[in-house]
């Protein structure tokens, strides 16, 4: 197996909806584990998610989870999700459901490199970027 490089996003209780609403604008496979899955099944939070992945069949993968029982969820300003190509009908439909319910920081337009970027908050709480290169030829 190549090495493979994807974001793990943190939710609090709320990784399922999540990772299917990113499932509905993507496509592919999502798969969830539960805390019950691999531990007490009457405990706490068991429902919640330990462990989500969601594999397209552009060879994205998104990974995911609710903070464990006991733990605070702290949305992070750290990190960013990228999304990044030259299919321009693609990102920027992209763009419109990752941006719609969410807050757009850098409206999706031409910057001064020429690359078309923007970065937007989705409905969670996460932070992405989309950015849209000319193809090269």
């Amino acid at each position: 197996m190549a090495v493979r490089l994807n974001p793990y996003l943190s939710f609090a209780g709320d990784a399922r909806q999540a990772l299917e609403f990113y499932q509905e604008i993507f496509g592919g496979t999502l798969r969830f584990s539960t805390y019950a899955e691999f531990g007490p099944p009457d405990a706490p939070g068991a429902d919640r998610i330990m462990h989500g992945m969601l594999e397209t069949p552009d060879g994205l993968v998104l990974m995911g989870a609710d903070v464990p029982p006991g733990t605070d969820h702290i949305p992070g300003n750290n990190f960013a999700v990228s999304l990044s190509g030259d299919d321009d009908a693609g990102l920027r439909g992209c763009w419109q459901r990752l941006s719609a319910d969410g807050e757009v920081v850098v409206p999706l337009e031409k910057q001064v490199w020429g690359d078309v970027l923007g970065m937007c908050t989705d409905r969670f709480g996460v932070p992405w970027m989309v950015a849209i290169g000319r193809p090269r030829s």
